[in-house]
């Protein structure tokens, strides 16, 4: 059974940080794509950032320079470091692993006041 297990998202003022965590199990995980991905009210869901089995990086374009995404294939779990958050910022965050199949997480929200 896959599973993955988002944590670390809450309520933060704008300017503060937050760092996300997703524990995966059930698949090799090492050779997974990973990505972090957010849905705000009323939006389609976007790609945040991904890393490569390779941990090679991408970021969309509103993020770049604020947000860092990271990996540790000895403990299963990938990481989202977020500084500079920003009200736009809000969201529902999830963790998803591609390889041949896709899988998510259930999701963490992330709150960001004004």
């Amino acid at each position: 059974q896959v599973q993955l297990v988002e944590t670390g998202g809450g309520l933060v003022q704008a300017g503060g940080s937050l760092r996300l965590s997703c524990v995966v199990s059930g698949i090799i995980f090492r050779l997974n794509t990973m990505g972090w991905y957010r849905q705000a009210p009323g939006k389609q869901r976007e790609l945040v950032a991904a890393i490569t089995s390779g941990s090679r990086t991408n970021y969309a374009d509103s993020v770049k320079g604020r947000f860092t995404i990271s990996r540790d294939n000895a403990k299963n779990t990938v990481y989202l470091q977020m500084n500079s958050l920003k009200p736009e910022d809000t969201a529902v965050y999830y963790c998803n692993a591609q390889l041949y199949d896709s899988y998510w997480g259930q999701g963490t929200q992330v709150t960001v006041s004004s």
